[in-house]
């Protein structure tokens, strides 16, 4: 066949003009899927249209990988347990550059592409910003052409579908692949052969001691990839997702006997590995399920990561100049002790050797400012699931202590605050520092997370090992939370400056002289009421909801959690509808609150809060007195693709962690860049925040982080209330039953928990929090002067890119270079890359 005729054939595969997209689709539906337009379902369309966009990213992706094969480019091993990646159906379509003859296309056909969009379930792998962080930097490493793989595990369930029943959080399985999911290929002969248990022999082999680790348990991984690709199309990188197996799926043995239920135990203990993820770690079956989920993870990655340096023919003292693994928080630790084990026990390199390339390969995030959220595992469950592994952890432990004895002078306190052993009963592994001691750098997520990691969590290691602690602070991708979530907006600035920012955020500054044009401004007005108006018909349709578009839009949403102090927000409502009952309803400047995220099963108070912002719903929405002016929504099961229509509609954005306790926050960064003005403490990235957009666009409260600190130790919340009379008149209006009357005593623990241990300090800030509000609503009331400072938001959101983190990233801790992949939209090798290998 001339190449002629195989462009043609592959017209319908690889063309982006609305032609072949339009054929691409149809051949799908038909050839793919056996269906015509009579019987194809929405999501029949879905599917069909899914395989047609992936058509045009996998020439590219076996082009990405023949590229960096042949280059024996660096690569960069993202390694983690959460990537919350949304749907990907718009992202892919964007950063191919054939959504708009995509819409063409199907409009051509009677459809409609946001409507078969919508048909898409999202891929909710993980709890919240960490899972999303990691979605974000794929796909910054694919836009800046950087060699990567994304590695984690591929949940048959994800985080749980939330619905709200009288208040009431109850939770149900997100079987995300029920209808199966068009992204995914399975790589049935790429599998790993993951041990489990057993014992640790030691034999004596050619003189020297050697260990093996015999009488295991084993699970397969099986791996699934997923296609990322980077704006303008060129490089498309690996998402690779491990299912977990039994090596045989069936014992006829133990079937043949009558054991039924015996001869397929080992495929559904297996299975159970990767079922779900990792579940609340209350209990310690719990746990011991989250461990081996780590460890069947980073095992099945690292075999991975070998199998493709081997083919490199490269030595292993030169693996960290062609491998660069990042473990994202504490959650890929064993990956340390893996991969130690490996070149002791398997490759047989010397002690020395190995931890040289251990600690050259290894670089770690830490995302979390509070000790009790710092990983540790019992030392019995590691010795009965990981006894080689716990042999190599305290053999770390052995050459490190030596040292530091002799660097802190015998300072035998400071020696156990580094030690990788709690000695507590029983002892626990602390993986925070086993991953600081054995990585050769450490970085915080925000310049005041960096410090007080520094200082405050960990600082006898950062005493040790200054020159490995570093900062990134953390980013999101402009490409999915601005021009795929807000068009409107997008379009307005591509128009005014041009698309440059796009893959340069930093550009939005040229918007900074439109910040005072009243052309611009009337512009950027109709955009967001726009997005208002689109998210107040959704939400009318769905739950029946009447919402005036014209109120200040106030959105917090984020994993539900004591220190994100969503009962602050509450607190605060409580305070206004008190106003509005005393001094009626004439001064007040109509408000919205839309407040969503998921609790923790578990985790009582956070669903309490959950209780209680529903309640408050219920009477606040339903008082006559109240004229609509002030309303409350809790948003059910809040996820990836309800934030891409809330973030361009919201007004403001609630940022109000205790200070000292949020690492960066990136939903801060989110609603910044989509013009909403930020109310917020001096915490995480909120301090950045402020000195890129000006302390006069942004409105700060509360206590600083070494004021928070003090006051904890000596800490009276009455005398807060007592100070204050609309306080104390909040808290009485929730003690006298007035948003529980059918349901008495329910919001006690919430009273209880304010005044005898409230870590995170509500009503020591809630008094300035309130003064911040009353800020929101002057300035509401000057459209002009609010436009000006939501367009300064938007104009200095550039820093807040994932690309610039990923570039930090890539340039001082990862040593990469970016690797460019030529574009080939002909793909005329198709025929001869079908042909046999071995003729």
């Amino acid at each position: 066949m001339g190449n002629e005729d195989q462009g043609k054939q592959l017209t319908s595969r690889m063309g982006h003009d609305a032609e072949s997209l339009a054929w691409g689709f149809a051949g799908h539906l038909k050839y793919s899927l056996g269906l015509d337009r009579y019987s194809a379902s929405g999501h029949d369309r879905f599917m069909a249209l899914a395989y047609a966009i992936r058509d045009r990213l996998v020439n590219q992706w076996i082009q990405t990988q023949q590229t960096h094969h042949k280059t024996k480019a660096k690569r960069v091993y993202y390694l983690s347990l959460e990537f919350l990646m949304g749907r990907s159906m718009g992202n892919n379509a964007y950063n191919l550059g054939v959504a708009a003859d995509m819409e063409k296309a199907l409009s051509d056909l009677g459809y409609r592409f946001e409507e078969i969009r919508e048909e898409e379930v999202d891929a909710g792998l993980g709890n919240g910003g960490l899972g999303r962080l990691a979605a974000c930097f794929l796909d910054s490493l694919a836009t800046l052409d950087i060699p990567a793989f994304g590695y984690g595990l591929r949940y048959d369930y994800g985080i749980f579908r939330q619905e709200i029943e009288n208040g009431w959080q109850v939770e149900h399985p997100d079987d995300w692949t029920h209808g199966g999911c068009p992204w995914e290929i399975e790589r049935s002969d790429t599998t790993v052969d993951v041990n489990f248990g057993g014992r640790v022999e030691t034999l004596t082999e050619n003189g020297k001691q050697a260990s093996h680790w015999i009488d295991t348990h084993v699970v397969q991984g099986v791996a699934y990839d997923m296609p990322i690709v980077g704006y303008g199309g060129k490089t498309v990188n690996t998402l690779r997702l491990w299912s977990a197996r039994a090596p045989r799926e069936f014992n006829f043995a133990e079937f043949n006997t009558g054991d039924y239920v015996d001869a397929v135990s080992d495929k559904v203990n297996a299975e159970n590995l990767t079922k779900v993820l990792y579940p609340n770690d209350t209990l310690y079956l719990g746990k011991e399920l989250r461990l081996k989920q780590q460890y069947f993870f980073v095992a099945c990655s690292l075999a991975d990561i070998i199998r493709r340096f081997k083919k490199t023919g490269a030595f292993w003292k030169d693996f960290p100049n062609h491998v660069a693994i990042q473990l994202n928080d504490t959650h890929p630790s064993m990956a340390i002790p893996e991969l130690l084990r490996i070149l002791i026990d398997v490759e047989r390199l010397d002690w020395k050797t190995a931890w040289e390339i251990t600690v050259a390969t290894f670089g770690y995030t830490n995302h979390t400012l509070m000790p009790e959220a710092l990983e540790k595992w019992p030392v019995p469950m590691l010795e009965k699931l990981f006894p080689r592994h716990l042999q190599i952890i305290y053999e770390i432990n052995k050459y490190f202590l030596q040292d530091a004895i002799i660097r802190f002078h015998g300072d035998q306190n400071k020696v156990r605050a580094v030690s990788l052993i709690e000695e507590s009963n029983p002892k626990h592994i602390r993986m925070a520092n086993l991953c600081i001691v054995a990585s050769h750098s450490t970085n915080g997520v925000a310049a005041l997370h960096t410090e007080l990691l520094k200082s405050h969590l960990v600082p006898e290691l950062a005493a040790l090992f200054p020159q490995r602690f570093n900062n990134k602070t953390n980013g999101i991708t402009q490409r999915r939370w601005l021009l795929k979530a807000n068009p409107g907006l997008a379009s307005l600035i591509t128009q005014t400056i041009g698309g440059g920012w796009i893959t340069h955020m930093d550009e939005l500054k040229k918007l900074i002289p439109y910040a005072q044009d009243a052309a611009f401004q009337e512009k950027f007005r109709a955009v967001k009421r726009e997005a208002k108006i689109r998210l107040v018909k959704q939400f009318n349709t769905e739950f029946g909801w009447q919402i005036n578009p014209d109120s200040i839009f106030d959105i917090q949403v984020k994993r539900m959690h004591e220190y994100k102090r969503q009962l602050l927000n509450a607190l605060h409502i409580v305070m206004l509808y008190n106003d509005i009952k005393k001094n009626g309803t004439r001064d007040f400047v109509p408000r919205t609150f839309l407040i969503g995220g998921k609790a923790a099963p578990g985790y009582t108070m956070a669903k309490l809060i959950i209780k209680f912002i529903g309640n408050l719903s219920s009477v606040i929405n339903n008082d006559p007195d109240i004229n609509d002016v002030l309303k409350v929504f809790f948003l059910p099961n809040y996820r990836v693709s309800l934030a891409e229509r809330l973030f361009p509609a919201a007004d403001i954005s609630e940022q109000i962690s205790t200070a000292g306790t949020e690492a960066s926050g990136t939903g801060n960064m989110k609603f910044m860049c989509n013009g909403a003005l930020t109310v917020g403490t001096l915490d995480g990235a909120n301090i950045e925040i402020a000195e890129e957009v000006g302390e006069d666009n942004i409105f700060i409260f509360g206590l600083k982080t070494p004021e928070a600190a003090e006051l904890r130790g000596n800490y009276n919340a009455a005398s807060f209330a007592e100070a204050d009379p609309a306080i104390r008149e909040a808290l009485d209006l929730i003690s006298s039953g007035a948003f529980n009357y059918s349901e008495p005593g329910i919001f006690d623990p919430l009273c209880d928990m304010l005044f005898n241990h409230d870590r995170y300090l509500h009503l020591a800030d809630l008094a300035s929090y309130a003064q911040a509000q009353k800020k929101v609503s002057c300035l509401y009331k000057d459209p002009v002067g609010w436009t000006k400072k939501a367009i300064l938001n938007v104009a200095m959101s550039g820093k807040f890119s994932s690309d610039r983190t990923i570039r930090e990233y890539a340039a001082e801790i990862w040593k990469v270079k970016p690797v460019p992949i030529k574009v080939d939209q002909n793909a005329t090798d198709t025929l001869d890359n079908a042909r046999n290998p071995k003729q």
